[in-house]
């Protein structure tokens, strides 16, 4: 081209954008953010997005106000505040018995952050990664982006509840497969995983090279006096495990995005090299003002007692309409069948609640990659007890 010519006279092809082959073609706008959007629009109770509607304590909010105005500002080490990555370390070792070391834990620009780099750090492409259907979002498109292989074993239905089918776990292996992802309390059935299931998955892995990748970010909401079975009680799994959780998650602050990994020492090491280049490090006040919040076991302890009595309130006023509840052991989530109300899609009567009963639900067959069409929604209780009463009102309507 003539460089000479005015600009008025190149070509407009000059100013076109190239065009860019996706690394996730399959990926569009998440199924959480469509149903938060739709919720706004039409001013519904949002039981879609599992995020609290209430405030967090006041005194962790004072926690990193101190570390704020103590000058913790700047960059905090790669792998996380020394106090938080030992009061981690000291958490797993009093609830699960299982002894890490402050090295062995990461901190994390949240769980998702924690799962990815998890993923990345040990999935090569042609590696399989064997994921349990329903699947929360974000496995799929981490595995594509390590050039792995996602093998999708669905759930059962047994009594009424999710199980995991681990003969046909055990099936789905073959000689490439890397690495078992499990999420136990479990999104978005409400599910948990129990003592039977770990020997399960003990016995499917041992004399394997295979990994697991355990997601518990719902640790602390298991209910019934049942006990989170973490991969951290099982030394065996344990040794060969990459665990997730999420503070988000425990102490109702979602949108600070802070978590953390436990793994043996092998394991993190290679984590740590993915870690440092796509966070390298987190906000660091949060992590002193978490350090220091955590002195105080009690607002996790007393978190299963907390959701539980929320579970039940809504349960309670679900319990005299259509919908039909399935078990909800864990998470602050609760499944429910709509077939006695409608014949629509999942996807058709989440909108439909959304917009006519101004309630907003998570249809289940997003969860699925294929789809999997069983006329089950989900509805998020981790909300005050006012918003409860104005969603169970709406609800009770229909």
């Amino acid at each position: 081209m003539n460089s000479s010519l005015p600009s008025s006279q190149h070509s407009s092809s000059n100013t076109a954008t190239p065009v860019l082959a996706s690394r996730l073609p399959a990926v569009g706008t998440t199924v959480f953010t469509r149903m938060s959007m739709l919720a706004a629009q039409a001013e519904a109770v949002n039981l879609g997005q599992g995020f609290p509607d209430f405030p967090c304590e006041r005194s962790l909010l004072d926690a990193v106000t101190d570390a704020m105005q103590a000058d913790c500002n700047q960059y905090p080490p790669m792998t996380g505040v020394p106090a938080l990555r030992q009061a981690v370390a000291a958490k797993i070792a009093t609830l699960y018995g299982q002894q890490y070391d402050a090295n062995d834990i990461t901190i994390t620009a949240g769980a998702t952050q924690g799962l990815t780099t998890a993923i990345l750090c040990c999935v090569h492409p042609g590696d399989e990664v064997i994921v349990i259907e329903p699947v929360y979002d974000s496995y799929v498109p981490a595995i594509t982006l390590a050039g792995g292989i996602a093998v999708c074993v669905q759930m059962e239905m047994r009594a009424g509840g999710y199980t995991v089918p681990w003969a046909k776990v055990a099936a789905a292996v073959t000689s490439r497969t890397r690495l078992i992802v499990i999420n136990t309390p479990h999104n978005p059935t409400g599910s948990i995983l129990r003592g039977s299931d770990m020997h399960a998955l003990s016995d499917l892995v041992r004399g394997t090279d295979i990994l697991v990748l355990s997601d518990e970010v719902y640790e602390h909401m298991v209910f019934d006096g049942q006990r989170h079975e973490s991969v951290c009680r099982h030394p065996e799994l344990a040794a060969r495990a990459f665990v997730v959780s999420s503070f988000g998650k425990t102490y109702h602050v979602t949108g600070w995005k802070v978590g953390y990994v436990a793994a043996p020492p092998a394991l993190m090491a290679e984590f740590r090299k993915v870690h440092q280049y796509n966070v390298f490090s987190v906000n660091t006040p949060m992590q002193h003002g978490i350090a220091d919040y955590m002195a105080d076991p009690q607002p996790y302890l007393q978190l299963p007692a907390f959701y539980q009595r929320k579970r039940d309130l809504f349960r309670n006023g679900l319990a005299g309409t259509r919908f039909e509840l399935l078990p909800a052991d864990g998470t602050y989530f609760q499944c429910v069948r709509y077939d006695k109300i409608s014949a629509q899609t999942e996807a058709e009567f989440a909108e439909w609640l959304t917009t006519e009963i101004k309630v907003a639900a998570i249809p289940v067959s997003a969860f699925y990659q294929q789809g999997n069409e069983s006329g089950i929604v989900r509805f998020c209780f981790a909300k005050q007890d006012a918003t409860l009463a104005l969603a169970l009102a709406r609800l009770a309507t229909i």
